[in-house]
């Protein structure tokens, strides 16, 4: 057996290995991040998968699409008048009330009908999708991985060293995150209590030269990095905090997550922390059939709703919000239709959550658009690529090179503003020609608009969900160069709208929240 492997399936047997208890590998992502400016290195991404697939209809509810929806599923549709409303069109179910304070709050953002060509709906091939951000390569690497790899080429061997003391990423629980698998082994280090990290029991097993003795010596240098690792990780976990009142002892998820807080605040330098709750293949008694506000599901979106607001909550409190961004996903959504078990069976696209205080914008792609024929097995269609939101979020928030993105990918990348609100004033790169930005979003009095012109007329309008053009700010020919113009919006009334930018070099568009004072 080649030593790369070796190393390989070493880092993945680490699902069912004591010593992989305290996890296999990681460390920062650096400096060299694909030249990252110097202001986002300490970046955090939080990922949290919702194991099963997740009933979008359900979650996000699309409300100028309730009557067919009752149509679709009547023994599982939640009643309209129990719908969290977000806006004239979307809804969360009702017991996702900390999600939707963070939605007013504009620190919740919902991707909707996400998903990838072809839909496969087998757990285990659609998971490897999701995770590998490969379609049509049998993958045997994650799509985190693939960027580490780029910057790390001799990982695993040579780290920990002096200059990258602390994992890369973090595994929540016992198993690896297949997303951050790379080519010599997995980038992440397994945690289940940071507070007693490592200590795993070292081999004296010297190299006698031979093949055995080679590999047992390699096997004992994996040991001691993952003893280094952990004890980066207990001690900043020791030296970390918790400020938030609001997590639940009894949610795996918030305990999970009030974790991760401690470590970040306590100056652990991993990038990414993947985390996992599972249950979400709802077949059968997804509502019960006396409450269908109650059941499998309900208890498993409260879960999310609750420890992630809670965890947001936290780095308010800690001063940690604009480090930290966070996203969910999942292998698929559920059919439209509902079946007779009081459940749905698998499907096709479904929303995901972004969230943090950095956000472009909260409601990204149109609402799912259900008929009132009940077709067999008919899940929702695609309209935005899974890769296409990894790819906008390490442009947004690590600032990886979009073109060293496109090389993570086997398809022609499209780039969604999602986690842009807070490089304002960052050592950035200049914008790129079809990229705009609003900040603050939600607005209250002012807002500033950022985009690039080409010596060009550029004609600024903001527009009302009814289509009727409100304000128009700019209109004029405005001289080459990136431009940051405030917007004076205080006299518009709380709601949606669209800040539409016309200009011959391309037109763009930014969903706006207008919230009061």
């Amino acid at each position: 057996m080649k030593r790369r492997d070796f190393v390989k399936n070493v880092s993945l047997a680490s699902v069912a290995t004591p010593f992989m208890l305290k996890g296999l590998q990681f460390q920062t992502i650096a400096k060299e991040l694909f030249e990252t400016p110097k202001s986002t290195e300490d970046r955090v991404l939080v990922i949290v998968r919702l194991s099963g697939g997740n009933d979008g209809l359900n979650t996000v509810i699309p409300l100028d699409q309730y009557d067919n929806l009752m149509i679709q599923r009547p023994n599982i549709i939640i009643p309209e008048s129990s719908i969290l409303t977000l806006n004239t069109n979307n809804g969360l179910h009702p017991v996702m009330t900390g999600m939707k304070n963070m939605f007013d709050q504009g620190k919740l953002s919902i991707i909707q009908n996400v998903g990838y060509p072809e839909q496969n709906r087998s757990h285990f091939r659609s998971m490897d999708i999701w995770d590998s951000g490969l379609i049509t390569a049998n993958a045997s690497t994650g799509w985190v991985g693939r960027n580490f790899d780029a910057l790390y080429p001799n990982f695993p061997t040579d780290y920990p060293n002096s200059t990258y003391t602390d994992p890369f990423a973090i595994s929540m629980g016992y198993q690896v995150a297949a997303n951050c698998q790379g080519l010599m082994g997995n980038f992440s280090h397994t945690v289940e209590d940071p507070t007693a990290a490592y200590n795993v029991a070292s081999s004296n097993v010297v190299n006698d030269g031979t093949y055995f003795g080679s590999h047992m010596e390699f096997l004992a240098t994996i040991i001691d990095q993952t003893n280094s690792y952990g004890a980066k990780i207990q001690a900043a976990a020791n030296a970390g905090n918790s400020l938030s009142t609001l997590y639940d002892p009894n949610n795996p998820l918030a305990v999970q997550l009030k974790n991760v807080a401690k470590m970040i605040s306590g100056g652990l330098n991993s990038k990414v922390y993947v985390l996992n709750i599972d249950g979400f293949d709802t077949h059968d008694s997804q509502v019960l059939s006396t409450d269908v506000t109650a059941g499998k599901h309900s208890d498993l979106v409260k879960k999310l709703s609750d420890a992630i607001s809670a965890f947001q909550d936290d780095l308010n409190l800690l001063g940690l919000e604009q480090r930290v961004a966070g996203m969910t996903y999942s292998e698929f959504g559920r059919q439209i239709a509902s079946n007779a078990s009081y459940g749905t069976d698998h499907g096709d696209a479904a929303p995901l959550f972004l969230f943090g205080s950095c956000l472009n914008s909260q409601i990204v792609g149109p609402n799912p658009v259900i008929g009132s024929q009940v077709v067999d097995q008919l899940g929702i269609p695609m309209q935005i690529d899974f890769r296409d939101v990894y790819a906008s979020i390490l442009k947004d928030w690590f600032h990886v090179d979009s073109t060293q993105i496109q090389t993570l990918f086997e398809h022609q990348v499209t780039f969604y503003n999602l986690l842009g609100a807070c490089n304002v004033g960052l050592e950035e790169n200049t914008l790129s020609k079809d990229i705009a930005i609003l900040y603050p979003n939600p607005v209250y009095e002012t807002a500033t608009l950022k985009f690039n012109s080409e010596n060009e007329w550029v004609k600024v309008d903001v527009i009302d969900f009814s289509g009727k053009t409100i304000d128009n700010p700019i209109d004029s020919i405005i001289e080459p160069g990136t431009h940051s113009i405030m917007l004076n919006l205080g006299h518009l009334q709380t709601g949606e709208y669209i800040i539409s930018i016309q200009k011959q070099s391309g037109n763009q568009s930014i969903k706006m929240i207008k919230v009061k004072n």
